[in-house]
């Protein structure tokens, strides 16, 4: 895999990738291990034993605590969420809602996210630094064509918004804070195949983790969140 250009300034970075089991977080890990000035990449997953849970407050709580050992980290990937939970895809029309469904996409999309926000936020850098989520295109209100996908929109329109008023507050402290919310592309991997449908732009994991450093490397502050896609472009809220 290629090295990016330096994502800092300053050169040497810690990194931390939460979500790391899951296609882009393995692919995130890895481009930061061939990053020469990544100093350390810390990874937190569900799978790795230590009980991190998105669903459980207390569990995010516990991992922050015991990860910030590990820093102050430079820059801090979320990749976590949901298409699919508990077998259950995207609902086609309203009269597929469902209470339970929305309550568990809002809980892996939303209110997990936040939580993870609040607690490893604080183990930022207090330079220049990036919290950066992965969101969706279709969390865009002003974006929406096509209807549809009623949890998963509402969820990721949600999670923009903890993204923006987050990134309001912490930026009084830290002038040089970059909160971006990322859209990935439309990613190859088992979650995502039924959903692809006749796309031909089909991206592997490292090609859209390298579109979406490439697009923070190049990513300027400003006030409150940002809200681009892979190629840098970016997206109405």
């Amino acid at each position: 895999m290629p090295n990016f250009d330096p994502l800092f300034a300053t050169g040497q970075f810690k990194a931390l990738v939460i979500g790391s089991n899951g296609a882009l977080g393995r692919a995130f890990v890895e481009a930061f291990q061939s990053e020469p000035n990544c100093s350390h990449v810390e990874a937190v997953s569900r799978s790795a034993g230590s009980g991190f849970d998105l669903q459980d407050a207390e569990s995010i709580c516990a991992q922050a605590a015991w990860t910030s050992e590990k820093g102050p980290f430079e820059i801090i990937i979320d990749a976590t969420g949901a298409l699919v939970i508990n077998g259950i895809g995207p609902e086609k029309s309203l009269q597929s809602v469902d209470s339970e469904h929305l309550m568990q996409s809002f809980l892996v999309n939303a209110i997990g996210p936040a939580l993870v926000l609040r607690h490893f936020s604080q183990l930022l850098s207090p330079g220049a630094s990036i919290y950066a989520k992965l969101s969706a295109r279709v969390g865009s209100i002003s974006d929406n064509q096509k209807g549809g996908w009623y949890g998963y929109r509402a969820s990721k329109a949600a999670l923009n918004m903890v993204l923006q008023t987050a990134a309001l507050e912490l930026q009084r402290k830290n002038k040089l804070l970059r909160v971006v919310a990322l859209q990935p592309g439309t990613v190859k991997s088992k979650l995502s195949q039924p959903f692809v449908g006749s796309q031909n732009h089909i991206l592997e994991p490292h090609e859209s983790v390298e579109g979406m450093l490439r697009a923070l490397r190049n990513l300027s502050t400003k006030s409150g969140a940002h809200f681009i896609d892979y190629k840098g472009n970016e997206i109405p809220w």
